[in-house]
């Protein structure tokens, strides 16, 4: 026991940047999401069954911008494909943790928490058990939920002007995701500046949920093609 103990102790230590970092854009999410009409229930389900924060705020926009439940339920399942891609991948990496650890700890892979997880297996001196990624993980999920509670609560007492600012979070954390990949592959900007095109010409065609849709299957799939000729 003391053992499990110790391993999600040093899983939630290395937790901590994300802690960091999560926090304040779950904060972000939660302002916008109240202010917009989605109640605080919903604003905090979406964080605990969804725990994705790109679709999160791009499912406030949809929502504010009246687009039908089909449109939003695909462009999220669009989006979070990506997810699967992880799972999997990791599944190989940990290969050691039992199948019912890894069932669960799936549900709480992120972006972030891959990256993490992958570069720890990468260490050979890493023993990545399920009480180390219960550390990671847990404490990673804690974060977003309790920010987007916080930031639902702080939306009932802020001016909504200043909620409104705070959706530059989302522009950030993309911001974010994307200048370290460009700064790896110029492709990574490519196929992003391709699908932004896209999304610009679909908006005078489609409505705006499928125009997000058709512009991120589109360009995903171009992706695919240039980084196997990268490879």
């Amino acid at each position: 026991m003391a053992g499990r103990a110790h391993e999600f102790k040093r899983g939630a230590k290395t937790a901590l940047p994300l802690v960091v970092g999560y926090f304040p854009i779950a904060v972000s999410y939660g302002v916008l999401a109240v202010q917009s009409g989605i109640s605080l229930f919903h604003t905090l389900a979406m964080s605990v069954l969804v725990y994705a924060g790109a679709s999160q705020f791009m499912a406030v926009g949809m929502i504010g911008m009246g687009v039908s439940a089909l449109e939003l339920i695909t462009a999220t399942f669009v989006l979070n494909f990506r997810h699967f891609v992880m799972s999997l991948s990791l599944m190989n990496v940990l290969k050691h943790v039992p199948s019912r650890w890894k069932a669960v700890l799936s549900y709480w892979i992120t972006d972030e928490t891959f990256a993490v997880t992958s570069m720890e297996a990468e260490k050979q001196s890493a023993q990545l058990n399920a009480s180390y990624l219960c550390g990671l993980l847990v404490c990673a999920y804690l974060s977003w939920f309790s920010g987007s509670l916080f930031g639902g609560l702080l939306s009932m007492v802020i001016p909504s002007g200043i909620g409104e600012s705070m959706s530059i979070g989302l522009y950030a954390m993309f911001i974010g995701l994307l200048i370290p990949a460009v700064r790896t592959s110029w492709r990574v900007g490519l196929i992003a500046g391709v699908s932004a095109g896209l999304c610009s010409i679909f908006y005078l065609y489609l409505s705006s949920g499928w125009a997000i849709v058709s512009a991120t299957v589109l360009g995903g799939t171009l992706g695919i093609f240039l980084t196997k000729e990268e490879k």
